[in-house]
């Protein structure tokens, strides 16, 4: 299930397959499940050679990662596209949340690691993958702020980029949501200031042709069985765009609310961009 922190006025759109849509469900589905669970099992294979020799380094299971991720979109048949330089300091990564489908999208055009709230470890099948390929897990709980931060120094400093999805849930696709700020302080701790870099995405779902405009949105209590249903058995796809925006130095910002807003809107204009573009 999403989180049901912001709701749409609306409710979902109602998700008919027909005989086709089951058809391109298995046709689809099927790969797919080799794809992500074979890709799985490699990694975690190959992580078990590379955890006791590399430690917190990981130099060859995030190629496995964007391998899966890359040829999920192929299998799928949606649409990637994206624009601007990959940041190469070292530091965190922000963008907007649509849905599940972000995180294949922004791991097959950069290796990533992301930073999800800890209940998210739980869930079945996307929590596995998560834990598998690297999450950082954290908790809402002030007094696990300091441990969080060695955590997020020890990752930074290894050459990792850590994502974070400061809207706090995923939405319909149609906006972004005010960024909280809560995270970006960590961002301003002596051990991180001086070196931390944070780089915008904004991310544009374009849903397929005749469809509603928030057909890749993922909400509130949708549950991710339908959605992915849904996915799988669109007759046609739509494509999703990336785009890369300069990387912010964190110490040329006065506190975590500086940064938070700067980030908020650069994602923000090029998404309300994009969409009026298509």
């Amino acid at each position: 299930m999403s989180d049901p922190s912001w709701q749409s006025e609306d409710e979902p759109d109602p998700i008919e397959l027909g005989v086709l849509g089951w058809i391109l469900v298995f046709l689809r589905g099927v790969p797919l499940a080799v794809l992500v669970f074979g890709g799985l099992i490699v990694l975690l294979s190959i992580r078990l050679i590379e955890r006791p020799f590399c430690r917190v380094q990981r130099p060859v299971t995030p190629f496995i990662s964007q391998f899966v991720c890359r040829n999920a979109f192929r299998i799928l048949g949606i649409g990637f596209h994206s624009s601007g330089e990959l940041m190469r300091d070292r530091g965190a990564v922000v963008a907007n949340h649509t849905s599940w489908l972000d995180i294949f999208a922004l791991n097959a055009r950069k290796r990533v690691y992301f930073v999800s709230k800890a209940e998210v470890a739980k869930w079945p099948g996307i929590g596995w993958l998560a834990q598998a390929t690297g999450t950082v897990f954290i908790e809402r709980n002030r007094q696990k702020a300091r441990e969080q931060t060695r955590i997020f120094e020890a990752r930074l400093k290894a050459g990792h980029k850590l994502l974070f999805f400061p809207e706090g849930t995923s939405t319909d696709g149609l906006r972004v949501l005010p960024f909280k700020t809560t995270l970006f302080a960590a961002f301003f701790t002596d051990e991180l200031r001086e070196f931390m870099y944070v780089q915008p995405v904004s991310v544009i779902f374009h849903a397929p042709k005749g469809q509603p405009e928030r057909f890749y949105g993922w909400w509130g209590e949708m549950d991710f069985g339908p959605h992915l249903l849904k996915t799988l058995g669109a007759r046609s796809q739509g494509w999703v765009e990336l785009i890369y925006h300069e990387p912010a130095k964190v110490s040329d910002f006065e506190n975590r609310k500086a940064l938070a807003a700067h980030c908020e809107q650069a994602v923000r204009h090029a998404h309300s961009l994009a969409r009026l573009e298509k």
